[in-house]
């Protein structure tokens, strides 16, 4: 991991396109302008962990369902009188 101290108004370009500009600093956080082409996908990473999570929550649930109907199917049926 590259780590570098920036100040307000100062930037860092990555590749030839992507522009990183410091807007601002409080105490707790700073401001981060992003400049890139539209097809480089920029998100925050707790939004992409977030989604990973719900991603993973919905599977499990689709398992669980399947699990349920596998074992429907293998339940003997009821005579019929």
């Amino acid at each position: 991991m590259l780590v570098l101290s920036r100040r307000v108004g100062e930037r860092l370009v990555i590749g030839e396109n992507i522009v990183v500009t410091v807007i601002d600093v409080r105490s707790d956080g700073v401001r981060l302008g992003i400049d890139a082409p539209r097809e480089v996908r920029v998100n925050r990473a707790e939004i992409l962990e977030a989604v990973t999570q719900a991603n993973r929550e919905a599977a499990a649930a689709d398992d669980a369902a399947v699990d349920t109907l596998r074992a429907l199917r293998r339940a003997p049926r009821p005579d019929k009188r």
